[in-house]
């Protein structure tokens, strides 16, 4: 088929079954043979056919519900995120679908098909940031269903953004440390094909354009997000390059950088510093406090749910991404004594 979608008397046709047995697969019947039903559902996937069951239950009435679709929620950040959004949300009346992708593209796409049946008037989304084909996003156009990004974006999805100030607050952490006299800025990062990787990544490295410094390939280090797979490459590069400073690009690398500090017995900050991405409620109750690029996450989530709503009632938005600005706390690890 040539179209995103096709109607269920396509879908019909290209089974030589009549638009009632269809019908009568996708509404679960038991008057339908289970063989013939699923020879139907994984038919209308791989053609292209979601049928839109819950807006038929709904006879023409709202779901009122938004998904939220987001890399992980462990991370302080995007649970501040979520509360930002929820706020908006129930404000409007709406409720939130919160849907959690391990920053997994299959998983992403899986979550994505799975809302093209209108169980979500709209959908809020901070991206797996992997693969390169996006076909199941623009599919969303076709079902009508608003998308509105936040934090980790696909820059080739024309859709509202809203995001932080990731290079400049890179770029001023970077600058810091080598300002002070520093060589040796270790960058920590999971995924620089990210959109907030490669924006973090670039700060960092204007920084030592602009200061007139050599970048060391050797201290852009490639983490992962496995704790034990960070801790191995954190203390390789210690052991190997011997950095001054570790810019943890993601919070949990700051925690895998804070132990394998503890067990290699290396003083923080005397021996090296750190800072870190960082949205950690107890930052200051670390031993020693952990210095943080604040990002305002809960007016992150905020901003990206009016934005959705503004769709919905038919609202002109401006062309260009929001851009809200992190807050950069130095703390005792980044300390020069």
């Amino acid at each position: 088929m040539s179209k995103s979608f096709i109607n269920i008397k396509e879908l019909a046709q290209a089974l030589n079954l009549s638009t009632s047995t269809v019908s009568r697969a996708f509404r679960d019947k038991n008057d339908i043979n289970p063989q013939t039903k699923q020879f139907i559902l994984d038919k209308a996937k791989e053609l292209g056919y979601y049928p839109n069951i819950y807006a038929s239950n709904l006879r023409g009435s709202k779901s009122r519900t938004l998904a939220v679709i987001m890399p992980e929620l462990a991370n302080n950040f995007f649970s501040l995120a979520v509360k930002g959004i929820e706020k908006v949300a129930q404000a409007n009346g709406y409720h939130t679908l919160v849907y959690v992708t391990d920053s997994s593209y299959e998983k992403e796409v899986s979550i994505v098909e799975d809302l093209f049946n209108g169980r979500v008037e709209g959908i809020i989304m901070s991206v797996s940031g992997e693969g390169t084909d996006h076909h199941y996003i623009n599919k969303l156009k076709d079902s009508q269903i608003p998308l509105v990004f936040f934090d980790r974006i696909y820059d080739d999805i024309d859709v509202p953004k809203v995001v932080t100030d990731d290079y400049e607050s890179s770029f001023k952490a970077t600058e810091y440390f080598l300002k002070k006299g520093l060589e040796k800025v270790a960058f920590l990062v999971i995924d620089k094909s990210v959109s907030i990787g490669n924006a973090r990544l670039q700060g960092y490295l204007e920084a030592h354009k602009k200061c007139k410094k050599p970048v060391d390939k050797n201290l852009i280090v490639d983490c992962s997000n496995d704790f034990d797979e960070s801790y191995d490459a954190i203390k390789k590069a210690i052991a190997m390059y011997q950095p001054e400073a570790l810019f943890a690009s993601v919070e949990r690398l700051a925690t895998a950088a804070y132990r394998v500090c503890n067990d290699l017995k290396i003083n923080i900050p005397k021996d090296i510093k750190i800072i870190s991405f960082s949205n950690l409620s107890i930052a200051d109750l670390l031993q020693p406090s952990l210095s943080t690029i604040t990002q305002p996450a809960e007016a992150l989530g905020r901003e990206a749910a009016k934005l959705i709503f503004g769709v919905l009632n038919g609202l002109q938005l401006p062309d260009k991404e929001q851009i809200l600005r992190s807050e950069i706390i130095h703390r005792s690890s980044s300390k020069f004594l």
